[in-house]
């Protein structure tokens, strides 16, 4: 069976929960407590595709509202990246399509997941359904997550993995 590595990088804006993600992703565990991540954070997670094993470099980068040069150069080998956008704040949406503008202009077409993050605080949620449905249509591979509750971030990854390595 062959074995891969992949590097995909996470990005968006502050207080996304990208740190959370990788977290809940990489140990299966959660925190409430915020800590900035300065430059970027490297974990690693091997998935196994039946047919190839793929080893996740994953790159954490920090938040920004809008990603400068300097952060463009992370991306430089990457298979695939992670947009997060907080689903309780419909500003740090635009950050990530942004984002994903400036990653196309850079390196061209890349895989990626759209994860609309924080999916368990319904009641604060601030992205609406027929957004979220234009995403999709638009050929957008969206995803509500919860870091607090792992949903939807198992499949997220997996089909990154999927796609990254094909």
């Amino acid at each position: 069976m062959s074995e891969l590595a992949k590097k995909v990088c996470m990005l968006g804006d502050f207080g996304v929960g990208k740190t959370s993600l990788v977290a809940r992703y990489v140990r299966n565990t959660f925190s409430d407590k915020y800590l900035t991540t300065v430059g970027v954070k490297i974990d690693k997670k091997t998935v196994d595709l039946s047919d190839r094993i793929v080893n996740l470099i994953l790159w954490d980068l920090a938040g920004e509202d809008d990603i400068n040069s300097l952060r463009m150069t992370y991306l430089r080998g990457a298979a695939g990246y992670v947009l997060v956008a907080d689903g309780t704040r419909p500003s740090t949406l635009d950050v990530a399509l942004s984002l994903r503008q400036r990653v196309e202009a850079e390196y061209g077409p890349l895989p990626f997941v759209l994860l609309l993050n924080k999916s368990d605080l319904k009641e604060q949620w601030a992205i609406g359904d027929a957004e979220v449905e234009g995403l999709r249509q638009n050929g957008l591979w969206v995803q509500p997550s919860s870091a607090r509750t792992g949903e939807g971030v198992e499949d997220a990854f997996k089909d990154l993995a999927i796609r990254a390595s094909s």
